[in-house]
């Protein structure tokens, strides 16, 4: 049996606690699962850990008990999933327990690829890179039987103490039409009611703050409409989040595959999609991704800051920003995602940190998001902003700060433009600026003159007023959640000490 493990987010946030994360489940696991799925004599499952309470096997955590998991379906291969770095540490604690059970590893995704070495000496058996369809299923093949590995392309494993790569170009897929539909029925013990669909893979803007480098590849509009159709169909799926990182990467495509959608379920079904601020200055795309049911746009804006901007490769400025969400806000549910802090490339004095804080605070009020996230600056493996502040001397060491820390809300660096506590502390002050309990007084008020505004506005207008309060109160619980565990653990205390002069 080959078992595809999902490890759970490592720290309390504002996404491992959000609902999305227990009603949805990655699509590069389950498309991987699939394809093994049909390779005779083998039973496949996939253990999403953020996802899994109707598993029936749980620690004292709430986590799955993979030694029970183990004697209750003995898998003869397990594979992770190591597409946020921040989740690591949990692999390799997974991976130890399963070499010790006697059980091969493998390892695909971001992270992994970019850290071969690191990863295969903490327990894995072989680090598959690029996209992990071609080869898994010889790879597990080869495992289970114990063959030589050398001429599988596209992987790393260790030989004899030594590490070893494979030739890498031929695991770029570009037939995507090619690829099965994701069967996630694989998925045990998770409810899903939000289903992750993918139909571009690779992203063509090379943002200095992004690991994805790999140039642009998309299936057919007809490949993603008919996934849609089969999920609709054998699973009643009615709400579906598109994970590609840029949604217009192919915009006419994007358009056919919305119109089609359009045509067949109108707009009865719901679509949560990522993509740029600029497609406000398409009334075309707008409207068409509107008659399809497309509820909340992901955007990253970044910052308000042009400095920012040009040192992030963003292609925009500010100037316009604010005007594109209002047009996009009046259609669809906005979430921005900004990074405070990002570290220039030439010293800004004319800016400080307070004064940043104060044009964020500022935009977001102007723009009116719905919602927001604020992170900080992640110099993840495999991105020119890693590679530049690692030539600078800047990154901390990961005894200091660990991978798990690597998810937006810690310091992964020494800033050169403001002080450790004002990186750590100003970026969740905004974030509680925006996300306030006050808001539950709000959904009280809102809840009374409700028959007032219907009557007035209508029941959108009113619905989406409410809902925007109660997002707000429920996110001021959990960052007040989170900030009570981050002083719990005196991390900026220990950062702070780390980096006093050391006495001689």
């Amino acid at each position: 049996m080959f078992r595809i493990i999902i490890p759970v987010y490592p720290e309390e946030n504002i996404y491992s606690y959000s609902k999305n994360a227990k009603s949805v489940v990655a699509i590069g696991p389950v498309i991987v699962a699939t394809i093994v799925n049909k390779l005779w004599g083998w039973r496949v499952e996939i253990i999403d850990e953020n996802n899994c309470n109707g598993l029936g096997c749980l620690d004292k955590d709430g986590l799955p008990d993979h030694t029970t998991l183990q004697i209750q379906n003995t898998a003869d291969v397990v594979g992770f999933y190591c597409g946020l770095t921040s989740t690591m540490e949990r692999v390799w604690n997974l991976a130890k327990l399963y070499q010790e059970l006697g059980v091969k590893t493998v390892a695909g995704g971001w992270h992994a690829s970019y850290c071969p070495e690191e990863t295969l000496l903490h327990n894995i058996d072989v680090v598959l890179h690029g996209d992990g369809e071609p080869e898994i299923r010889r790879i597990i093949y080869s495992l289970n039987e114990n063959l030589c590995l050398d001429s599988a392309p596209g992987i790393s494993f260790l030989k004899d103490g030594k590490i070893f790569t494979t030739p890498k170009e031929t695991n770029i897929i570009q037939n995507l039409d090619g690829l099965p539909f994701p069967d996630f029925g694989l998925v045990r013990g998770a409810k899903i009611k939000v289903y992750s669909l993918s139909r571009i893979r690779g992203c063509s803007m090379r943002c200095e703050f992004c690991s994805v480098n790999t140039k642009a590849r998309w299936a057919s509009p007809e490949y993603l409409f008919e996934n849609v159709e089969w999920l609709v169909e054998t699973r009643r799926a009615r709400k579906f989040f598109i994970v590609d990182d840029r949604l217009e990467e192919d915009m006419p495509g994007t358009m056919r595959f919305f119109e089609m959608i359009t045509e067949k379920y109108g707009n009865r079904l719901s679509f949560f999609v990522q993509t740029r601020l600029g497609i406000a200055k398409s009334n075309e795309f707008i409207k068409t991704m509107k008659a399809a049911g497309v509820k909340t746009l992901f955007i990253g804006c970044e910052s308000p800051i042009d400095e920012d901007l040009s040192n992030m490769r963003k292609g925009y400025t500010s100037k316009d920003m604010i005007g594109w969400v209002k047009i996009l806000r009046q259609n669809f549910w906005i979430h921005g995602m900004f990074i405070f802090g990002y570290p220039p490339k030439e010293k800004r004095s004319q800016i400080s940190p307070e004064e940043m804080g104060k044009r964020f605070r500022t935009f977001i009020k102007k723009a009116k998001f719905d919602s927001v996230q604020i992170l900080k600056p992640i110099p993840l493996p495999g991105a020119p902003l890693r590679e530049r502040l690692e030539k600078e001397g800047r990154i901390f060491p990961l005894n200091v700060v660990p991978w798990s820390r690597y998810d937006g809300n810690s310091v992964c660096f020494m800033p050169d433009n403001m002080s450790l506590k004002q990186l750590q502390e100003i970026p969740m002050k905004l974030m509680a600026g925006f996300y306030h309990r006050f808001s539950f007084f709000r959904v009280i008020l809102r809840t009374i003159i409700f028959p007032i505004d219907y009557l007035l506005r209508g029941w959108r207008s009113w619905y989406i007023g409410w809902y925007r309060d109660l997002v707000k109160y429920v996110g001021s619980i959990i960052i007040k959640r989170w900030k009570e565990k981050y002083k719990e653990s005196r991390f900026l205390e220990k950062l702070e000490n780390y980096c006093k002069p050391k006495k001689q």
